[in-house]
C-alpha cells in the first residue's frame, strides 16, 4: 500500500485507497492527479517525489470529494503547487463545508464535519484547459459529482476518478455514490469507448481495455438494479426514510451516519431521475411526501 507503480514511460500512481496519478512533465517537474485521501496520504505522496528528486509543480484534483483533495492543503504549504479543480467542483474544492451540507441537505452537524466527507480549506484555481500539462487530455465524465474530470497522459494512461466502482464494492456496498444517475450513465457508455494503454480507476485496479468495458458495464447493470429496486419499493407509495431503510434492509447493510448522507443523497438523486422519467410521482399524504411508483403507460413528469 501507498507504493509508487509505474504505468508508462513517464506515469505513475500511487497505489493507496484512492489512487493518485502522477506525470513527469520535464526537468524535473511532475503533476499530480488527486492528492491523495488527508495529510498523511499527501506526506507519502511528497516522500516518493523527493526520493524520485522530483519537484511537484502542480496538482489537478478529477472532482472535490474528501477523499481526492485532502492531501491539497499539506501539498500546497509545503511546495506551493498550484492546485486545480474543474467546474462546479471547484466552489466544494476551495469551500469544503459545502459537500457535508449538501450530503445533509442544511447545516451539517459535528460528526459529519469529518475527513471522509470535509477536507481541509485550499487554494484551488478553476480548472481550464489552461492548465494542462503539455499533450495531457481532459474528459468530461460528471454524474458521480457535479463536473467530474478524467484524465489521460501522453502515454495513453487514463486517470478514471469515480467514474465507476469495483467489482468487489458494487457487490459489498451496491449503491455507488452519485449526484446524478443520468449522467453517470453517460459518463459511463463514455468511458467504455475511450482508447488507451491502461486504465486507473481511483478505487479499482489498473485494468486493460477489455476489462475496463467489461467493469463499465457491470456498473450499468448495477445501477438498473438500484432502479428496479426504488420502484419495487414504491409500489404502494412510500416516504423517503421507507426507502432508505427498505434499501439497507434489501442489502443487509447497516445504516450510520455517514452512509445516511452519501447513500442517502445518492438515492434521492435516483429518486428524482425516476420522477423526471415519469416512472415516478411526488404526493403529499398527512403532511407527508411519498414516492410512487407509476405504470409503465402512465402519465409522464408532472
Amino acid at each position: 500500500m501507498y507504493e509508487l507503480i509505474q504505468a508508462g514511460p513517464r506515469t505513475w500512481y500511487m497505489e493507496c485507497p484512492t489512487r493518485v496519478g502522477v506525470w513527469e512533465m520535464g526537468e524535473g517537474r511532475v503533476c499530480l492527479i488527486d492528492a491523495g485521501s488527508d495529510r498523511d496520504a499527501g506526506k507519502k505522496l511528497l516522500r516518493h517525489l523527493e526520493t524520485k528528486g522530483w519537484k511537484l509543480d502542480r496538482v489537478l484534483n478529477t472532482h472535490s470529494h474528501a477523499d481526492h483533495i485532502g492531501g491539497n492543503r499539506l501539498l500546497q504549504q509545503r511546495t506551493g503547487c498550484a492546485v486545480y479543480c474543474p467546474g462546479a467542483d471547484w466552489a466544494f474544492a476551495r469551500f469544503p463545508v459545502l459537500e457535508p451540507a449538501y450530503l445533509y441537505g442544511g447545516r451539517p452537524a459535528k460528526p459529519l464535519k469529518n475527513k471522509f466527507l470535509m477536507a481541509a480549506e485550499s487554494e484551488v484555481r478553476l480548472l481550464g484547459p489552461e492548465a494542462l500539462p503539455q499533450g495531457m487530455e481532459m474528459l468530461e465524465v460528471p454524474g458521480h459529482s457535479f463536473s467530474q474530470a478524467a484524465f489521460k497522459t501522453p502515454d495513453g494512461v487514463w486517470f478514471l476518478a469515480d467514474c465507476l466502482a469495483s467489482a468487489d464494492t458494487l457487490e459489498k456496498y451496491h449503491v455507488a455514490v452519485l449526484h446524478d444517475p443520468a449522467l453517470a450513465r453517460e459518463s459511463l457508455r463514455r468511458v467504455m469507448e475511450l482508447e488507451g494503454e491502461l486504465f486507473v480507476p481511483a478505487h479499482a485496479p489498473a485494468v486493460a481495455q477489455a476489462a475496463l468495458r467489461t467493469l463499465a458495464r457491470q456498473n450499468l447493470e448495477k445501477m438498473d438494479e438500484i432502479e428496479a429496486l426504488l420502484l419495487d419499493l414504491c409500489a404502494g407509495g412510500a416516504s423517503f426514510d421507507q426507502v432508505l431503510k427498505g434499501v439497507f434492509d434489501h442489502y443487509g447493510l447497516t445504516l450510520d451516519i455517514s452512509q445516511y448522507v452519501l447513500v442517502g443523497s445518492t438515492l434521492r438523486s435516483y429518486l428524482s431521475h425516476l420522477a423526471d422519467q415519469g416512472r415516478l410521482q411526488m404526493r403529499f399524504a398527512a403532511n407527508c411526501l411519498r414516492w410512487h411508483a407509476l405504470p409503465v403507460d402512465g402519465p409522464g413528469p408532472a
